[in-house]
C-alpha cells in the first residue's frame, strides 16, 4: 500500500509519488545550499560543505548535479543548513505564516490527545479566518518544525522523512477539500469533523508546520480565472447571483485571499529546479546509484544556460509580479458581461473594507516585512485592474479609500509598483489616470474650501495625487528614456567655478524620494507613455491658493502637504505663481537684510539698481552686472529697478520690461557675434567661434536668470536643448530634430540604411565640417584620423552619437558653461528645476505661443466710468480684433510693456481700460507697470483707430510710464 506523510490523503499512486518526489527535492535543495553556501560553521569538518573549505568553485549546474548524487548516497547534512535562497511560492499566504507562529505541542497525537490537537488546530483556523478581516500579519521565520518527542536526536533527516511516510495508512488520512461556495462557518465545521477522523487513526503523526499549512491554506478562499468563470456560469444557470456576491465579498475584502488570487503557474528557472524537474524518479529515491555518466548528463544538459556564463541582459525581479494580470483582465471582462447591479454593490463594499484594513495596518504597524509588502502589491495590482473604477459608485466610495491605503506604502514599495505598472500594465495606465483625474476633479468641485480648510488638507484629494505620482513615474518608465550617458557632469563643473569665484550656492532643492529610488526624473523621459500634459488638472490648479501651498512647501512639518512637491499635476500658470512667491520672498529677505545693515551704519541699497544709457545699453548693463557679480552676488536676488539716463520713468515693472526687450534685441543679434541663427529653424544658438570672453556669456546667463526671477518674458528663440542643458542634461541625437531638422533627417536616413555599400553610397568620414558666423567652413575630426575613417554599418551609430555630441556639447562647451554659471547665480536656490520641465521653462522664458485676443477681451476690466457696454469700449475691441497679428503684438507691447503672451494665455494679463476724459485729440496712454490703458472717450471708431495706431507705432521710449 502506498503511504504518504503529514496530514495529506492520497488516493492513487501518482499523487503519492508526487509527494515523495517533492520531499526528495526538499532534501536535495538542502544539499545544494550546503555545497554553495555552507552551514555557517567555520570549523565544519564535512567535506561536502562549503564552510569546510574543501569545496572547489562549482557552477550552479555542477552543484545541483552533485546535490542529487549526495542525496542518493544519503550523505551527511550539516545542522542548520537551510535553503536561504529558495524562491517563495506564490501560493504561500500571509495568514498561513501567521498560523505557523501559533504554539503547537510536541505530542503523540493519539485518540486520547484528540481534544488538544483539535482545539489547537481549530484555534489556528479560526484565527486565520478572523485575520481575513483584521489583516494582521507577522513574519514566517519564528517557528521550527515540531518533532515527535521520542525520536532520538541522532536520527538522520532521511530516516525522519521515512518515519513520517510510514506513520499512517493513506486510506485513513483525509484532506480538507475546498469548495468555493462554502461559508466560513462551513470550513470550521468541516475542520472539526475531519480532525476527529484523523485523530482516531493517528498514532505516530508528526505535527509539523507543513501539516498545519496544508489545512490552513485549504480554509482560505481565493479566486482564479477558472474559478470565477465557473461561478459566473453557475450563477447564470441557477438564475441567482448569491454565490458570486458572497465569493466577491469574501475574496475582495480579504488582503490574504486577494493576494493569493490570480497567481501565475509557479515556475522556477534556477539550475537546481531545472535539473530536478528532468531527473528520473529512480534518481530521487535513496539509495540510488548515480554513475558518472548520469551526473555528467545532468551537468552538461544545461551548459549553455549556466548562470555563471556572462549574459548581456539580466532580468530584474523589481519589475516582476506573481499576479497573472492577463488572467485578471480576462476575468474582469467576463465579470462585467453580467448586469452591474448583480454584484457591484458587494464589490464596492468589499473594496472599502479591504482598503480600510490595509490603511489601518500600515499606519499602526508602520514597516511591513518585504514578503508581506509583496502580497499588498499583488492586492493593488488586481484592484487597479477593475475597469469601472471611474464610475460614480467607485469614485464616491472605494477609489479614494484605495488611494489612501496606497499612499501609506513605503517608498520602496511605491517604486516597485511603478516598475510593475510600467512593465505589465501599460493598457491599464490611461484609464487609471482618467479615473484619478475624475476623482480629484469631483472632490475639488464638490468641496467647500476656505482659508482654514484648503485643498491641501483634504485627503480625498491628496491621496489620489500621491497615487498619480506613482503613475507619473510608471508612464516615464514605460516610455522612451534617455541613455544614462546623457546625464551631464556640468553640475560638478559649476560647483568648481563657484568655489573659486564670488558666487556660492548655499542650498539644494530636495529631490523627490520616489524619483531617487527609481533613479529617473522628467529630464530622462524623451517620450513618456502618457503625455505629461495629461497629468495637468486645471480645476485643482485653479482652486489651489498658492501662497498657502508655498507656506506648506517651506514648512518643516512632514504632515503638511504641498502640491509644489507634486508639480506634475499643476498647470504651468499655477507653477509660475508658486515660483513668483518664492522669488518675491527672496527679494523681501534681501530688502530686510539691507535695512538691518543700514541700522549698523553700512551703506546699502534694498534694490538691484541699474542706470543705463539707451545708446550704450549693452555696455552699461553688462559692466554694472559684472561689478555686482564680483562684489556681492547675493544682490542679484534683489528686486531689479532700471533707470534710463535722462528719462523720468519710474520703474514699477514696466521700465524693466522695456530694458530686457532692448537688451535681448541687441545682444542676440548675430551681428554682435555671440550667437548665431540656424538657417532652417531661425533658432538662436551659441557661436562656437565667438571671440567674446567667458565673462560676457556669464552675464548673458545672468540676464536670462534675472528675467525669470523678475517675472519678465523675453523675445528669445532657443532650441529646446538649451533648456535641457540648463537643467543638467547633455545633448544627444534626438535633440537634433529640434536643433536642425534637415541634419536630423539626413542622419536618420543614414541610420536606416542597411546595405553593405554604405561607405561608397554616403562617402562620409569621421571628419565633419561646420560654418562659423562669418561664413567660413571649419573642420573637426570626431576621432583620431577621422578623415581616413569611413562610416560603415559597424560604426554608423558611433558616428551619429559623436557628431551630435560635438555639435550640441563640445563645440560650445566653453560658451555654454559660462552662460549656465551666470544663470545659476540667480536661480541656484530657486525651485525652478523642481517645478518645471524644459518645455515649461521655455514657456516661462518666452511665453505662450497661443495668441488669442478673445481671451484678453474676456479678462479685461473697466474703470473710470467705462463698462463692457460703453461705445468707446466696443469700438476699441472692434479695432483690436481687426488688426493684423503684428499690429496686435504692438498693441500688447504698448499696453503691457511686452509683446509676449504670459504662461497660461492672455487671460492672465488682467488688463484694465480706464476712461481718460471726454472726446479729445490726445493719444491713448499706457501704464505698463500695471497693464492699464487710459483711453479717451473718442466719438467715432475712425478717430479711435487713428489715435490708437499712432500710439502703438511710435511708442518706444515715449509715453511709457
Amino acid at each position: 500500500m502506498k503511504k504518504c506523510f503529514g496530514f495529506l490523503r492520497v488516493g492513487a499512486e501518482s499523487p503519492c509519488s508526487d509527494m515523495k518526489r517533492a520531499a526528495a527535492k526538499k532534501l536535495i535543495e538542502r544539499y545544494f545550499y550546503q555545497l554553495t553556501e555552507g552551514c555557517g560553521n567555520p570549523q565544519c569538518s564535512n567535506q561536502n560543505c562549503a564552510s569546510s573549505g574543501k569545496i572547489t568553485n562549482l557552477t550552479p549546474n555542477q552543484a545541483a548535479a552533485q546535490a542529487i548524487q549526495l542525496f542518493s548516497q544519503e550523505a551527511r547534512l550539516c545542522d542548520g543548513t537551510q535553503p536561504s535562497k529558495v524562491a517563495r511560492t506564490t501560493l504561500e499566504p500571509g495568514p498561513a505564516s501567521l498560523a505557523k507562529s501559533l504554539p503547537v505541542k510536541n505530542v503523540n497525537p493519539t485518540c486520547s490527545d484528540e481534544g488538544t490537537i483539535l482545539a489547537e488546530c481549530k484555534t489556528a483556523i479560526c484565527f486565520l479566518l478572523d485575520s481575513v478581516y483584521r489583516q494582521t500579519s507577522t513574519t514566517e521565520d519564528n517557528l521550527n518544525s515540531t518533532k515527535i518527542d521520542n525520536i532520538p536526536n541522532n536520527v538522520s533527516e532521511i530516516e525522519l522523512e521515512k518515519r513520517n511516510n510510514d506513520s499512517l495508512p493513506s486510506s485513513d488520512i483525509i484532506i480538507l477539500e475546498e469548495k468555493s461556495n462554502k461559508s466560513y462557518s462551513n470550513y470550521n465545521e468541516e475542520i472539526s469533523m475531519n480532525y476527529s477522523s484523523l485523530c482516531s487513526n493517528a498514532s505516530n503523526v508528526t505535527m509539523n508546520e507543513d501539516n498545519l499549512l496544508q489545512i490552513l491554506r485549504k480554509s482560505e478562499p481565493y479566486l482564479t480565472e477558472a474559478k470565477l468563470l465557473d461561478i459566473i456560469n453557475k450563477c447564470k444557470s441557477e438564475g441567482t447571483y448569491l454565490l458570486l456576491i458572497r465569493t466577491l465579498g469574501e475574496v475582495f475584502s480579504s488582503r490574504e485571499a486577494l493576494s493569493r488570487s490570480f497567481q501565475k503557474t509557479e515556475k522556477n528557472d534556477s539550475p537546481l529546479a531545472a535539473l530536478l524537474d528532468r531527473a528520473p524518479d529512480n534518481l530521487l529515491r535513496p539509495p540510488a546509484d548515480l554513475n558518472k555518466e548520469a551526473v555528467r548528463s545532468l551537468q552538461g544538459e544545461d551548459k549553455e544556460e549556466d548562470s555563471s556564463d556572462p549574459s548581456p541582459t539580466v532580468p530584474s525581479n523589481d519589475d516582476d509580479t506573481s499576479v497573472d494580470l492577463l488572467a485578471v483582465r480576462r476575468a474582469f471582462k467576463a465579470l462585467w458581461t453580467l448586469p452591474g447591479e448583480a454584484f457591484e454593490s458587494a464589490l464596492v463594499n468589499a473594496l472599502v473594507t479591504l482598503a480600510d484594513t490595509i490603511e489601518l495596518h500600515l499606519r499602526v504597524f508602520g514597516k511591513t516585512p518585504s514578503h508581506s509588502m509583496d502580497s499588498l502589491l499583488n492586492v493593488f495590482l488586481i484592484v487597479f485592474e477593475i475597469p469601472m473604477l471611474g464610475n460614480s459608485e467607485y469614485l464616491e466610495l472605494a477609489l479614494h479609500m484605495l488611494c489612501k491605503a496606497v499612499s501609506c506604502f513605503p517608498t520602496l514599495a511605491q517604486a516597485k509598483l511603478a516598475r510593475v505598472w510600467a512593465r505589465h500594465c501599460k493598457p491599464t495606465l490611461p484609464s487609471l489616470l482618467q479615473a484619478l483625474q475624475e476623482l480629484i476633479t469631483v472632490k475639488v468641485i464638490s468641496g467647500s474650501f476656505s482659508r482654514d480648510y484648503c485643498v491641501q488638507d483634504a485627503d480625498t484629494i491628496t491621496a489620489p495625487t500621491k497615487v498619480m505620482r506613482i503613475l507619473y513615474y510608471a508612464s516615464m518608465l514605460a516610455g522612451e528614456l534617455d541613455s544614462s550617458e546623457l546625464a551631464s557632469n556640468e553640475d560638478g563643473d559649476i560647483t568648481k567655478i563657484d568655489k573659486s569665484g564670488p558666487c556660492k550656492m548655499t542650498s539644494q532643492i530636495p529631490q523627490d524620494p520616489l524619483a531617487k529610488e527609481l533613479g529617473i526624473s522628467a529630464l530622462d523621459a524623451r517620450k513618456p507613455f502618457i503625455s505629461f500634459t495629461d497629468f495637468y488638472n486645471e480645476p485643482l490648479s485653479d482652486a489651489i491658493e498658492m501662497d498657502k501651498d508655498f507656506a506648506y512647501y517651506k514648512s518643516e512639518e512632514p504632515q503638511k502637504f504641498s502640491f509644489m512637491n507634486y508639480a506634475f499635476i499643476l498647470t504651468p500658470a499655477t507653477k509660475t505663481l508658486g515660483l513668483y512667491y518664492d522669488n518675491r520672498i527672496r527679494m523681501y529677505n534681501e530688502r530686510r537684510m539691507s535695512f538691518l545693515q543700514t541700522v549698523v551704519g553700512q551703506p546699502t541699497n534694498p534694490y538691484l539698481r541699474l542706470k543705463v544709457r539707451r545708446d550704450h545699453l549693452i555696455d552699461d548693463a553688462l559692466v554694472e552686472l559684472e561689478m555686482v557679480a564680483m562684489e556681492n552676488p547675493s544682490d542679484l536676488k534683489k528686486q531689479l529697478v532700471v533707470e534710463f539716463e535722462g528719462e523720468q520713468g519710474v520703474d514699477e515693472g514696466g521700465v524693466s520690461k522695456e530694458f530686457f526687450q532692448l537688451v535681448v534685441e541687441e545682444i542676440f543679434n548675430p551681428d554682435y557675434g555671440m550667437f548665431t541663427t540656424q538657417e532652417d529653424t531661425q533658432l538662436t544658438w551659441f557661436n562656437p567661434t565667438s571671440f567674446e570672453s567667458d565673462a560676457q556669456f556669464t552675464l548673458i546667463g545672468v540676464v536670462l536668470g534675472l528675467a525669470i526671477y523678475n517675472n519678465v518674458i523675453l523675445d528669445v528663440r532657443f532650441p529646446m536643448i538649451v533648456y535641457r542643458k540648463l537643467l543638467g542634461r547633455k545633448g544627444g541625437f534626438a535633440d537634433l530634430e529640434d536643433w536642425s531638422p534637415t541634419l536630423y533627417r539626413t542622419l536618420t536616413e543614414l541610420m536606416a540604411y542597411t546595405e553593405d555599400d554604405m561607405s561608397d553610397t554616403f562617402m562620409q568620414t569621421f571628419r565633419v565640417g561646420y560654418k562659423d558666423v562669418f561664413g567660413s567652413i571649419s573642420f573637426h575630426d570626431l576621432r583620431e584620423n577621422g578623415d581616413e575613417t569611413y562610416v560603415t554599418q559597424e560604426n554608423k551609430k558611433e558616428f551619429v552619437d559623436l557628431y551630435a555630441d560635438f555639435l550640441l556639447n563640445k563645440s560650445v562647451e566653453r560658451q555654454f558653461k559660462a552662460f549656465r554659471r551666470g544663470f545659476q547665480m540667480v536661480t541656484d536656490e530657486s525651485p525652478l528645476a523642481l517645478l518645471f520641465r524644459p518645455e515649461e521653462i521655455e514657456q516661462l522664458v518666452c511665453g505662450s505661443k497661443i495668441f488669442d485676443f478673445a481671451e484678453l477681451e474676456a479678462a479685461t476690466e473697466y474703470e473710470g466710468g467705462y463698462t463692457v457696454d460703453s461705445e468707446a469700449v466696443r469700438n476699441f475691441w472692434r479695432v483690436a480684433h481687426s488688426l493684423p497679428p503684428e499690429s496686435q503684438r504692438r498693441l500688447l507691447q504698448f499696453t503691457t510693456g511686452s509683446d509676449r503672451v504670459p504662461v497660461g494665455g492672455l487671460s492672465r494679463l488682467k488688463m484694465v481700460i480706464a476712461r481718460h476724459g471726454p472726446d479729445s485729440d490726445r493719444l491713448p496712454i499706457a501704464h505698463t507697470c500695471f497693464n492699464v490703458l487710459l483711453l479717451p472717450d473718442y466719438s467715432t471708431i475712425e478717430k479711435l483707430q487713428d489715435r490708437l495706431l499712432k500710439a502703438i507705432n511710435y511708442s518706444k521710449g515715449f509715453g511709457m510710464l
